[in-house]
């Protein structure tokens, strides 16, 4: 019976040590947790991309489209493609908003009908554009997904036709609302000006 006692004894105490050691080690975690330092800000960073459109510009001769963005909006990406496999040399900016909305902007050079068929939606090329006012053209791809997916909506400027991509060409996409293609449309360096009162037809 003595020997019962301890070994039940014994038990109690690798438990009761089991649990100290299990509060010690969420003591310490919690310590950890409190005392480590941590950086809530963005980890994208803001890309000054007026200072790479000039650099760009400066060394390609292109007119390089560079907008005065409104207050809220930032860039956090600027890239110049100097000829992609198509053969088509790109300006791309990534827009974001106030809201954290994104809106892309591409601006082709020598484009050609392959490239802008590959800029566009899935089967947008197949229902054609509609018409949104002031020399911009809206490609809608088929099926809409949702979530919207980056390139369901592409607006093209002055693109009405797949087979008259040429030349230079100014996309805009991304937008989950109208108004930010608006926003953005407007403050293009370009001379045609989106009105705000435009209807999104559905």
């Amino acid at each position: 019976m003595a020997e019962d006692a301890a070994a039940k004894r014994r038990a109690r105490q690798t438990v009761r040590n089991l649990l100290l050691s299990l509060i010690a080690c969420a003591g310490l975690v919690l310590a950890l947790v409190l005392i480590v330092p941590r950086d809530d800000s963005s980890r994208i960073q803001r890309v000054d991309y007026k200072s790479i459109a000039a650099e760009v510009q400066s060394s390609t001769g292109l007119n390089i489209l560079v907008p005065n963005l409104p207050e809220g909006w930032w860039c956090n990406k600027a890239t110049w493609t100097g000829k992609s496999p198509d053969g088509v040399k790109t300006w791309y900016l990534g827009l974001i908003g106030p809201k954290n909305q994104y809106v892309g902007l591409t601006q082709g050079f020598d484009v050609n009908p392959t490239w802008f068929v590959g800029q566009l939606g899935q089967g947008a090329a197949v229902l054609g554009p509609k018409y949104e006012g002031n020399g911009w053209w809206r490609w809608d791809a088929s099926p809409q997904h949702d979530p919207m997916q980056t390139k369901d909506h592409v607006w093209a400027f002055k693109t009405k036709a797949i087979e008259s991509a040429k030349d230079s060409s100014v996309l805009l996409y991304g937008a989950e609302s109208v108004k930010d293609f608006y926003t953005i449309a407007e403050v293009l360096p370009i001379s045609e000006k989106v009105p705000a009162d435009t209807v999104w037809k559905k």
